[in-house]
């Protein structure tokens, strides 16, 4: 037995599966921890939609920007953007089965001391707050009239947590921090704008894994979300988001002994690369 978190797919199916083959996975005994972004981008996401739902037994699932993007799309209220591979997904006759699924994971997984969130965690909250925090918006994402939150989700603001904040920019909030952030201020805000290596990032923005004083310092978190940060594992993080969709790496890290195995995306998949 054994479990495996791998970092973004976003759509790159082929290797995807020449992953699950080099760590011999077996749904009957191993389980597979998804970091978010599933879709989007890369030339198979319908397929690889299909495979998670498939396995959906042997899966832990965390949503990222990609996933929640697809979801928003789908109700009428994300724009579709010219890169998007999401079409094949919204044609298909098993679409309703394939994202009532989707919308039913979570923002947050927790077990045996790791959390598995898709972006990251405000340096004001604990692992506590952080599963709290998620569950409301599981509740929204998972409740009938859903496609009303994803009407509100879009949008930067507000940018500081507060734990009066209330409906849907509370919501909001959360959903920014978990799936989207990369960087904040030095009292603890969201930098949306920045997408590019640690070292280019203003002198006034941290890593929000580096601010000072986290609170979840003190857990074991595996995320993704940013691809130019590349493979990190440090003693209580564990960033897997080594570029597959740009012609990198996909990553799959065996939590119980921390070893990473890889495949090569320009490899399994040729030389293109979806911008």
């Amino acid at each position: 037995m054994a479990t495996y978190a791998i970092g973004d797919i976003q759509g790159c199916f082929e290797p995807l599966q020449q992953l699950l083959q080099t760590i011999r996975f077996n749904p009957q005994r191993d389980t597979l921890w998804l970091a978010g972004d599933l879709v989007n981008r890369g030339p198979g996401s319908l397929e690889v939609l299909r495979w998670a739902y498939s396995q959906r037994d042997a899966l832990r699932v965390v949503l990222g920007n990609h996933d929640l993007h697809l979801l928003a799309v789908d109700a009428g209220h994300g724009k579709h953007h010219d890169e998007d591979t999401l079409q094949p997904i919204l044609a298909a006759p098993d679409k309703p089965v394939l994202l009532d699924w989707l919308r039913r994971q979570k923002l947050v997984h927790r077990e045996n001391g790791w959390l598995m969130v898709h972006a990251g965690l405000l340096p004001q909250w604990t692992a506590d707050d952080a599963q709290r925090l998620a569950r409301e918006v599981e509740a929204r994402l998972q409740a009938d009239d859903y496609r009303d939150f994803l009407r509100h989700m879009y949008g930067n603001k507000p940018g500081h947590w507060d734990e009066a904040l209330q409906g849907n920019d509370r919501l909001r909030l959360i959903v920014n921090a978990m799936t989207r952030m990369r960087l904040v201020t030095a009292d603890g805000a969201i930098d949306l704008k920045f997408k590019g290596e640690l070292d280019d990032a203003p002198p006034e923005l941290c890593a929000w894994f580096a601010a000072a004083g986290r609170r979840s310092a003190d857990t074991q978190i595996v995320c993704g979300h940013w691809s130019a940060l590349g493979l990190r594992l440090d003693a209580n993080l564990c960033a897997l988001d080594s570029g597959c969709l740009w012609g990198g790496d996909l990553t799959a890290l065996r939590l119980e002994d921390r070893q990473v195995l890889q495949v090569s995306c320009r490899a399994a998949a040729g030389t293109r690369r979806w911008q």
